[in-house]
């Protein structure tokens, strides 16, 4: 695995999963007694027309999808997480028996810039 087939699989796993999760979650909650802060919001959303629920999953996938940026960004060390003098560097790697790849790569595309790209 590498840097663009990492981006890609957390885009799948991570980013689309959190925005369908969401509106999963509005649409028809779980279980027998959910909290009432999402019966509130599920009640509300099933009022929507499918025009602004349609608006809805759009808002949760930019959602999703800042939240996968910022989280790159940070692993790309672009966004700092704790105060100098002691920042470190953090490091993501894939690493199997035979091979150990550095999937943040700071000499290589950034991850959060790869998450930007657009489809091939």
């Amino acid at each position: 695995m590498n840097a663009v087939e990492f981006v890609g699989a957390i885009q799948t796993a991570v980013r689309d999963a959190a925005a369908n999760g969401v509106m999963s979650l509005l649409e028809c909650l779980p279980g027998r007694k959910p909290s009432p802060t999402p019966v509130s919001f599920s009640q509300w959303f099933n009022t929507l027309s499918d025009d602004d629920r349609q608006r809805v999953r759009e808002v949760a996938m930019m959602a999703s999808d800042q939240a996968t940026f910022g989280f790159f960004a940070v692993l790309d060390g672009v966004h700092v997480i704790n105060d100098p003098p002691d920042r470190g560097r953090l490091e993501l790697r894939r690493s199997r028996p035979t091979q150990s790849v550095l999937l943040n790569d700071p000499n290589g595309e950034l991850l959060h810039e790869l998450l930007q790209r657009p489809p091939m």
